[in-house]
């Protein structure tokens, strides 16, 4: 058994590269396994930059410096974002507000529909079963009400604290696009000489995450207001929420889009119920997760598309697990570190024992 171990340690380890590479991701592993709630703003501030570094990047080979650029830049995002969350914040909190209002007589209604299903269909449809089922989605409903109604309320007295959060942030961003370079060779300093492995991971990563975090972005405003769209057209009720859920869905690969399916079809059927209008939002919403799947996130994401899917499942649920939204978030991007790290590390035959 010995022999194994020290066969297999001197297969993957011989290289001190890859040793340093192991250590150094071990810590941050352990960094955002405790202290990931904590340095929240900081990964936001993180995913902010990789999104605004490109116009930077731009404004700079029009010969303006980095730190001009990087305010200019960062003004730009402010604004836009301060004029979205102004203009559809209070329409999503009202339709939300709206929504769980009424998603009691929607189970009621749903109720009354299912419970007939064991009276037309009883040799396929347990009535037991059937109320088991519709007391446990009632409460599970109803507790989602209950978290929009109290998140509507509460989101009032937390606007101090957002403030605080958005001046933070905001100022990490600023910084980390300011003093780029700086920050980057600080960073070296601390890393030991022998670093060609680390330094092949690292770029193959850096432009992994910029790409990922840019196609995200992109993606979340084609698939939202392409949604909107569609549901304002067809007049389904509460159009922009649903849109803006269905955006964000696109986050979490495949699980998102399974999980926005069931609000979007709950409201269509309490519209309209079994009626033609519901079959053609049921196929418009076909319609978009396919183009989204099939044509925009190969285009966006042409490398990491190259990860199975059972892979990216399994990256969402590990990752989500351990370090909850930011797992998620980023879990492409690490199973993509994961592959990488596999791909780079040196593999070299054990040398033999030399005799005693």
């Amino acid at each position: 058994m010995l022999d194994v171990i020290k066969h297999w340690y001197r297969q993957r380890f011989s290289d001190p590269g890859a040793v340093v590479l192991f250590l150094l991701l071990l810590f941050g592993f352990v960094v955002m396994y405790f202290m990931g709630r904590i340095l929240t703003p900081f990964f936001a501030a993180i995913v902010i930059a990789y999104l605004l570094e490109w116009p930077v990047g731009r404004l700079r080979r029009l010969g303006l410096g980095r730190g001009p650029a990087a305010g200019v830049v960062l003004l730009l995002f402010a604004v836009l974002l301060v004029l979205s969350l102004v203009s559809l914040v209070p329409s999503i909190l009202n339709q939300s507000t709206n929504l769980a209002r009424e998603i009691p007589t929607m189970i009621n209604r749903a109720q009354e529909v299912l419970l007939t299903l064991p009276e037309d269909y009883p040799e396929l449809v347990d009535v037991t079963l059937m109320q088991n089922l519709l007391t446990e989605l009632r409460g599970r409903l109803l507790g989602s009400a209950d978290a929009i109604l109290s998140v509507s309320i509460s989101s009032l007295t937390n606007v101090a604290v957002m403030l605080v959060y958005l001046i933070l942030v905001s100022v990490l961003v600023f910084f980390m696009l300011k003093d780029k370079p700086l920050l980057l060779q600080s960073m070296n300093r601390f890393l030991p000489e022998n670093r060609e492995l680390i330094s092949r991971v690292w770029h193959e990563m850096n432009v992994q995450i910029a790409n990922y975090v840019r196609g995200k972005v992109i993606e979340i405003l084609i698939v939202g207001s392409v949604s909107y769209v569609t549901f304002a057209l067809l007049g389904l009720n509460y159009a922009l929420l649903l849109a803006v859920l269905v955006g964000f869905s696109v986050l979490i690969p495949y699980i998102g889009a399974a999980a926005a399916t069931v609000p979007v079809a709950m409201v269509g059927l309490f519209q309209w119920g079994f009626t033609p209008p519901f079959f053609y939002l049921i196929v418009a919403y076909g319609i978009i997760q396919a183009l989204d799947g099939n044509v925009l996130v190969p285009v966006l994401f042409s490398e990491a598309v190259n990860l199975h899917p059972i892979a990216i499942i399994v990256a969402v649920l590990v990752f989500g697990g351990l370090w909850g939204f930011w797992g998620v978030f980023f879990a492409i991007p690490l199973a993509t570190l994961v592959k990488a790290v596999i791909n780079a590390w040196p593999r070299q035959n054990a040398l033999p024992d030399k005799p005693a």
